[in-house]
């Protein structure tokens, strides 16, 4: 039978399968950046998992433009699916009124609040606390934190850098704003350039918790460039945990923010609205559980 279908190129018709059965078996997926090793490996999750329910996933790159935010949400191809999950970066609480759909969504990370839409976030805060203290506890006095970003209200770095803030001050310390390092993009060259800003201006630091596993790659590499030592001199933790920090060098320390709990979460409570079976008809919110990978870069 597969060899037939195979042989003869037959391919589904997505329409007729509609008029049977109301749905067309195909979810959405909309993501800010492929290139971020987070969001590839969380599209794979979920198109992996969603395979295992028969569901086939539609990938839409956002780039963190609104307009493209918004298209996901309203344009045409959401006829093509029976419903989406979103990671917004560009809409935020101002926009909530975009999130008011009448299809099933599933909104994802830490830009918007009390939408009519159920939600899978991370502990970002106690995550971050615990990330920063793991340093504490390694002996660390001068932690730096790069990636944040200033008079953000809501949003992953706002949130991971309260939790820094958080557990220095429950030692007792001062936050000291030279330590505080700003970054716009999360990639590993503004990780990078903010590593090499600190040392050109002599600030001095021990450790450095990098917002994400991708500022963490350039912190690396700008350490080493610099003639700093990892672990020895200055320790590195970042977050996310992605598939690279297995084969930094040294191997990257990262928190563990639930991936594979989020994805599978995030299809599992869209095809639970798509099939009608679940049974709270108001928004729910799921907060992924976290750890920390440790490895060579915190290791003493």
């Amino acid at each position: 039978m597969l060899s037939a279908i195979s042989e003869l190129g037959y391919q589904m018709n997505v329409n007729a399968r509609s008029l049977r059965s109301g749905k067309t078996g195909i979810i959405g997926l909309a993501v800010p950046e492929l290139s971020l090793p987070y969001f590839a490996e969380l599209a794979d999750a979920v198109i992996k998992y969603a395979e295992s329910l028969g569901l086939t996933v539609l990938i839409e790159q956002t780039n963190s433009d609104p307009e493209r935010e918004k298209e996901s949400l309203h344009g045409q191809r959401r006829s093509l699916t029976d419903g989406l999950i979103i990671s917004p970066l560009a809409l935020g609480p101002n926009d909530i009124a975009e999130f008011d759909v009448n299809y099933p969504l599933v909104i994802l990370g830490e830009r918007v609040f009390g939408a009519k839409a159920d939600h899978v976030t991370m502990a970002n805060v106690e995550a971050s606390k615990a990330a920063t203290k793991h340093l504490i506890d390694l002996g660390c006095k001068r932690i730096a934190v790069v990636g944040d970003h200033a008079g953000e209200v809501i949003g992953s770095a706002q949130l991971r850098t309260s939790g820094y803030v958080k557990a220095i001050q429950e030692e007792g310390w001062e936050v000291d704003p030279a330590l505080i390092r700003e970054a716009g993009l999360w990639h590993r060259s503004t990780g990078a350039q903010a590593t090499f800003d600190m040392i050109a201006e002599g600030v001095e630091f021990d450790a450095v918790f990098a917002l994400n596993d991708a500022m963490a790659l350039g912190v690396l590499y700008a350490l080493q460039a610099s003639g700093l030592r990892v672990p020895e001199d200055v320790k590195v933790i970042g977050y996310d945990d992605v598939d690279d920090a297995q084969y930094s060098f040294p191997t990257l320390t990262s928190v563990e923010p639930g991936k594979a709990q989020i994805a599978r979460t995030a299809v599992d409570l869209l095809k639970e609205r798509i099939d009608g079976l679940a049974q709270d008809p108001g928004p729910r919110k799921v907060v992924a559980d976290f750890s920390i990978s440790q490895r060579e870069s915190t290791r003493v």
